[in-house]
């Protein structure tokens, strides 16, 4: 069963956010087997919901007796304990359920140690307030000393398993830095497939490319980092990359746990802002990705925007889409509709974001191209007695930003 609480604001994607619920819920599992909601400016900070509705909310378990119910929202421990006490049922939350499906998902080492890490920041808060399980396990006359508290011994053991995933992750971001650098030496634009989860960004990846990753009609059947190669129509070479899938309120425990994984967005030359044409209310979805993209720092990387599905939408729903949206292109990875299209869109904005330049700079000012490097691909360097003449292709935004780290220094 789902219980929400809906905001003034939120009243005219309800049935959105319902659905998108129930789509989570279905990936793990559970069949929803009704919803009950409420409009509240913010949730009831004891029960989560007011007392009318969590009168309501009982009447329904009675008939139903279902095995968990899902909050829409995030709940503290004492809401939980609370709703618990009342409906005598499991409650989780949604980064709860978030979890298990990247738990379910997660194929990789790393992948597995982000969302191991994840669990344990959205677990910790938990420990307290358990009660009487939460006795001194040493304490008592005749005993060494009070004993530590079974809270205080939980907390401790998940600190140091996090200290651990944290320590192995970085050896994992550092072998990544490395291939990273090897990829950008070759010289090869990099270009990100970025979307909402289940937008078919995979699908496409395997048209574009010729591969074979893993696609299935789930929320977040993506969870590592794929590379593949192909060729444009100009018979360039270059790497696509495909990674974990955004959704509506991301839960911030998994944005921290995968910032290395979605860090690498923002090495890409340019994006493909991948959306399902299907799903109404693009703008909504459109929304999520650009402040997922601001939060990892990959906002100003330009980008191609791609409705992907069309081929299960009307012809209205099409011409509306073209309408909206004249600089997107619309295609069917599914059906391999439009892609030769987007291609030659590919090509054309491989044109215009990596340029050649060059530079003639100081030595004190060599330092600010050392620090952007690893995405420059160096032609020339010329040494004269007191400069350096540097010839090099790079995207806009970096260029436009080593330009303005050599004026902050002094560059005329």
């Amino acid at each position: 069963m789902l219980a929400c609480v809906f905001s003034r604001q939120e009243q005219k994607i309800k049935n959105e956010i319902i659905s998108e619920l129930e789509q989570l819920a279905g990936t793990v599992g559970y069949d929803v087997l009704d919803s009950l909601s409420q409009n509240l400016d913010a949730p009831n900070p004891k029960h989560y919901l007011g007392t009318g509705k969590l009168i309501e909310l009982k009447r329904l378990v009675q008939v139903y007796n279902p095995a968990i119910i899902l909050i829409r929202h995030n709940i503290t421990p004492s809401q939980r304990k609370s709703l618990m006490r009342e409906l005598g049922t499991e409650i989780i939350d949604r980064t709860q359920l978030i979890l298990e499906i990247f738990e379910k998902h997660a194929s990789t080492l790393e992948g597995k140690l982000e969302v191991e890490l994840a669990r344990l920041r959205y677990e910790l808060p938990f420990f307290k307030g358990k009660g009487s399980e939460l006795s001194n396990p040493g304490g008592g006359i005749g005993t060494r000393g009070p004993g530590e508290k079974r809270l205080e011994l939980d907390r401790r053991k998940a600190l140091q398993r996090m200290a651990f995933l944290k320590r192995e992750l970085k050896k994992l971001q550092l072998e990544r830095e490395i291939m990273r650098k090897k990829r950008q030496r070759a010289g090869l634009p990099l270009i990100a497939l970025v979307g909402y989860t289940n937008a078919g960004k995979s699908s496409l990846l395997n048209e574009i490319c010729s591969s074979d990753v893993l696609v299935e009609d789930k929320l977040f059947s993506t969870l590592d980092t794929r590379i593949r190669k192909s060729k444009v129509p100009s018979g360039r070479e270059v790497l696509f990359i495909d990674t974990v899938g955004f959704i509506r309120e991301l839960p911030h425990q998994l944005v921290e746990s995968f910032k290395s994984t979605l860090e690498e967005i923002s090495y890409a030359d340019f994006l493909l802002l991948v959306v399902d044409a299907s799903m109404p209310n693009e703008e909504a979805r459109l929304r999520v990705i650009d402040e997922t993209l601001a939060k990892i720092k990959a906002g100003e990387i330009p980008r191609i925007l791609v409705f992907n599905k069309i081929d299960r939408c009307t012809n209205e729903r099409i011409r509306t889409l073209e309408s909206k949206y004249p600089e997107a292109v619309l295609v069917s990875a599914l059906k391999n509709i439009n892609l030769d299209e987007l291609k030659l869109k590919i090509d054309e904005v491989l044109n215009t974001v990596r340029k050649r330049h060059s530079l003639r700079i100081n030595f004190d000012e060599y330092k600010e191209v050392l620090k952007v490097r690893e995405k420059l691909e160096i032609l020339s360097e010329k040494f004269g007695e007191d400069f350096i003449e540097v010839e090099y292709i790079t995207d806009s935004v970096t260029n436009r930003r080593l330009l303005n780290k050599l004026k902050e220094a002094g560059r005329k």
